[in-house]
């Protein structure tokens, strides 16, 4: 259990750009520092969720610090359930760093990253899903993902992994029953416990697969727009995100460097990266830049290899190709609108997918977008309509607990004993404990939390 009081500033701090910074104390101290260095005018009550106005002062100085707000959260009606108090104070760099120095001066400990949600759910507020929902939906990157940590915020991961891991817990019930009363108990009804444990495993499969979908709304998808140069990838770039990101001209070799913008596409954050034109330049900062642009191609998700309607497939960009293979690649056909028809187009196997675009008049955005989330769904789903999304901490532990399962299916058919059945049981359930956190070891909460940001 943690102890002592924490302080950290749980706001955002930029210089001329925080209009209010708040400062937050957790622990059993909060409301003991909170009287030395906040002073209230009137007859204002030091009672629990109400907001009380007043002054930052030093308590030897006489100095004022800030005229400020200071909300009270007793104890356990608190985000960690234990007592809280947050300062609201004009925002800024060197305000809120005095509050915070000041309450480290009368007992406060600086929080780590995430100590405060660590506290919550060490405190049986929340368990491990909903903590990590609330750093997801901090460091949520579209509405989207947002929604997706609401949902877990709310249990809906929760609850089904409970009830998974009690089912499983009954069927060890009944199984162990077996090994200690066999002689007293009817024997096992086997097709039904085979049944049993067969769902068990497909329903955690079913979770299992919402692992990409959460892996692309914490982290996005990187799509790179390739191409030899004086094909429109700007162009694409500034059509795609309504806006002049990248600047346009007739001249070949006009991007010099990577340009990036982030959309949302599906509700999927994509970062787009615009690079130089490849080609073979005696230009240094030219020749710099195609080696930026290869770069970028080799690190993105998805490439979008643009290409001239006029002038098709040439043996340019069977060269690019030829450097990318391996990367799931859409051929951009833009400037659709200077021909009157796309030439065919002679295609390694690898590419089964053609958009066609006019970039310059905002035409066949929709159409690529719709190719994106296609390759992205597989196809066959819409990955928006599912309501959670596991991360990766969660799916390793899922599909342990499902390997488990199928384990003790195998066990049964080799017609082992009971006590070989109960083995891998019980390493299902544990696995399935891991996921909500209540079966789950001090160095484990040591690197979730470690990726929080300080103050939450």
């Amino acid at each position: 259990m943690q102890t002592g009081t924490i302080v950290a500033i749980a706001t955002a701090v930029v210089p001329q750009q925080g209009s209010v910074g708040i400062v937050r104390l957790s622990g059993d101290d909060a409301m003991k520092i909170a009287r030395q260095i906040f002073v209230i005018p009137g007859h204002q009550q030091w009672e629990s969720h109400r907001i009380l106005y007043g002054y930052v002062r030093h308590p030897v100085s006489g100095e004022t610090i800030d005229e400020a707000l200071l909300l009270v959260m007793l104890a356990p009606r608190s985000y960690t359930r234990e007592d809280v108090v947050e300062i609201h104070s004009h925002g800024g760099i060197i305000l809120v760093q005095q509050i915070l120095q000041l309450c480290v001066e009368y007992g406060a400990k600086v929080a780590e990253p995430g100590e405060f949600t660590l506290r919550a759910f060490l405190n049986g507020r929340i368990d491990l899903t909903q903590a990590e929902s609330i750093s997801d939906l901090v460091g949520a990157l579209s509405p989207a993902a947002a929604q997706t940590a609401i949902a877990g915020l709310q249990g809906k991961l929760r609850q089904p992994i409970e009830q998974l891991r009690s089912q499983a817990l009954d069927l060890l019930a009944e199984i162990e029953a077996r090994i200690d009363f066999e002689e007293d108990l009817p024997p096992l009804d086997l097709p039904d416990v085979k049944a049993k444990l067969a769902a068990l495993a497909t329903e955690i499969g079913q979770i299992v697969k919402t692992a990409d979908r959460g892996k692309l709304l914490r982290s996005g998808l990187k799509v790179a727009i390739l191409g030899r140069p004086n094909v429109g990838k700007s162009s694409l770039l500034n059509a795609w995100s309504r806006s002049d990101r990248a600047i346009v001209t007739p001249l070949p070799g006009t991007t010099r460097d990577v340009v990036e913008s982030q959309l949302i596409v599906g509700g999927i954050p994509v970062q787009v990266l615009d690079t130089a034109g490849i080609r073979d330049t005696t230009d240094v900062v030219e020749q710099i830049g195609v080696a930026r642009s290869r770069a970028a191609a080799q690190a993105a998700d998805l490439v979008l290899l643009t290409i001239d309607a006029q002038a098709g497939w040439t043996q340019v960009e069977a060269e690019i190709y030829a450097q990318i293979e391996g990367i799931t690649t859409i051929v951009v056909a833009n400037k659709i609108d200077l021909v009157p028809t796309l030439p065919k187009l002679d295609l390694p196997a690898g590419i089964i997918t053609v958009v066609q675009t006019a970039a310059a008049i905002d035409l066949g955005i929709d159409r690529l977008e719709a190719a994106i989330l296609a390759i992205v769904a597989g196809g066959k789903l819409n990955a928006a309509n599912i309501e959670i999304a596991i991360n990766q901490r969660q799916a390793a532990a899922l599909i342990r607990a499902q390997t488990a399962l199928q384990q003790v299916l195998t066990t049964i058919d080799h017609q082992l004993p009971l006590d070989f059945w109960t083995i891998d049981l019980r390493e299902a359930i544990r696995a399935l404990g891991e996921v909500t956190g209540e079966e789950v070891t001090e160095s484990v909460l040591d690197r979730i939390f470690s990726r929080f940001c300080i103050g939450k």
